[in-house]
């Protein structure tokens, strides 16, 4: 099979590479953010996907835990969000467990989170911590990763601090990037530095670019970002004009998620809400790919 995403250079697959990416792609998670719609977007998930909930500065947790419970009755696997500066303290997580546990949510995210902080604990290890103090409900809780850096972290702090949860997580899932040569060396230090965590791939969902850049202003990686103004080819070919797509992306990520010392499990997709476009982009994919 051959991919052209790099103008007139065509990338031939191995065996490997085709049988990994498929698996990945395959095991796509939509993130999905608590706004107005939203359930009746769901309508055009994937059945027996997995669907990840955001916490939102301005809705607080409580949008994020009624949002997983719709969608934990429609049948889903859920995996809400845990945000260090949403949960007021020891008291109000275990409510939040309690809640969790009578919807059948058995798999959490815990995230430092965005705006101000309004309850005790200092970051997303402290929350961590916390999971295991007063005795969480789940069976799997993943961390946030950052190939491209955080606006706010400096790299060596992330790095320290992504070691220090792995004993306390199982698996990690990574903020969405453009650069697959950064994101492919950043898979290789973190191995090398002894972080064995199963991944998942954060990438964007089909969203147009105009929209794509200004949440990536907003989050702090609007320098990532512009990546795809100057390697246009990284754009996609199976999304739809004016958008981005990840089929590019994966296309050069390929020998790394093949590589089973790199240990990429799936993808974690960050919807933006489009659930539609990015999941016929999913179906696409697939196709592409037998």
């Amino acid at each position: 099979m051959s991919w052209w995403p790099f103008g007139k250079d065509k990338k031939e697959f191995s065996p490997a590479e085709k049988t990994a990416l498929s698996a990945v792609v395959a095991k796509s998670e939509y993130e999905l953010i608590p706004l107005k719609g939203i359930q009746e977007k769901g309508a055009a998930l994937p059945p027996g996907c997995t669907v990840t909930v955001t916490a939102s500065p301005a809705k607080g947790m409580d949008a994020t835990l009624e949002l997983s419970e719709f969608f934990a009755k429609q049948g889903y696997d859920v995996v809400p969000h845990f945000s260090s500066r949403l949960v007021r303290d020891k008291t109000h997580l275990a409510e939040l467990f309690a809640r969790a546990k009578a919807a059948g949510i058995r798999r959490g995210f815990v995230v430092g989170g965005d705006g101000e902080r309004t309850g005790t604990f200092q970051d997303g290890l402290d929350l961590l911590r916390a999971f295991h103090e007063v005795g969480h409900p789940f069976n799997e809780i993943t961390v946030p990763a950052y190939p491209e850096g955080h606006s706010a972290i400096a790299d060596d702090v992330l790095q320290r601090v992504l070691k220090e949860k792995q004993p306390l997580a199982n698996g990690m899932r990574t903020q969405m990037a453009f650069d697959p040569e950064a994101v492919a060396a950043w898979v290789r230090r973190v191995r090398a530095d002894g972080i064995t965590l199963p991944l998942f791939l954060g990438v964007p969902g089909v969203v147009e670019m105009t929209k794509l850049m200004r949440i990536s202003t907003q989050i702090g990686i609007a320098d990532s970002a512009r990546y795809l103004s100057k390697n246009p080819g990284m754009l996609g070919r199976l999304a739809i004009p004016g958008s981005f797509g990840p089929d590019a992306f994966l296309a050069a990520m390929a020998e790394t998620i093949a590589d089973p010392a790199s240990n990429v499990t799936g993808l974690h997709v960050f919807s933006f809400n489009s659930i539609d476009t990015t999941s016929d982009w999913q179906r696409r994919m697939l196709e592409e790919l037998k």
